[in-house]
């Protein structure tokens, strides 16, 4: 386990939680009410900042229960190790004539803490070939032909 001290912005937060023994993401609540019109965006607030150590970052990303459900929709966020501001939340409400209420309280999206490097970028003429080359967005195909 890697410790990382957490400070509350907020008295009302709650601390993330794992929900599970294998749960990859700490879920983040909302630290208060937030009001989402139909087709906006809004940063929910979740009164907590972080101090994650040097070599990791915290990725903020949607929980897959209220993707699936449609509720809205969690923009992906980077909280780098050097960051002490309060932990917000970018949601998205897609729906185009219903508005969203977030309760305070509410489980909004998941932090997941991950290893990062950084590098020395090296500027040169040329780079070595590979078997894919610069095929992106698709050129892997589809289907492997699995049924």
């Amino acid at each position: 386990m890697i410790p990382i001290k957490l400070k509350k912005t907020n008295p009302d937060a709650v601390i993330p939680q794992f929900k599970t023994k294998g749960s990859a993401g700490a879920d983040l609540y909302a630290s208060e009410e937030c009001y989402v019109r139909s087709g906006t965006t809004e940063l929910v607030k979740t009164g907590i900042s972080l101090a994650i150590p040097e070599g990791y970052c915290g990725l903020v990303q949607g929980r897959s229960g209220l993707s699936l459900k449609g509720n809205y929709h969690v923009k992906t966020g980077t909280i780098d190790s050097d960051y002490r501001g309060e932990i917000g939340v970018i949601v998205c409400n897609p729906d185009r004539f219903e508005d969203l209420i977030i309760a305070k309280g509410d489980r909004i999206a998941q932090i997941l803490f991950v290893a990062v490097s950084q590098v020395d970028f090296i500027e040169c003429h040329s780079l070595d070939d590979t078997e894919r080359g610069s095929g992106g967005f698709g050129s892997t195909g589809i289907n492997d032909g699995m049924p």
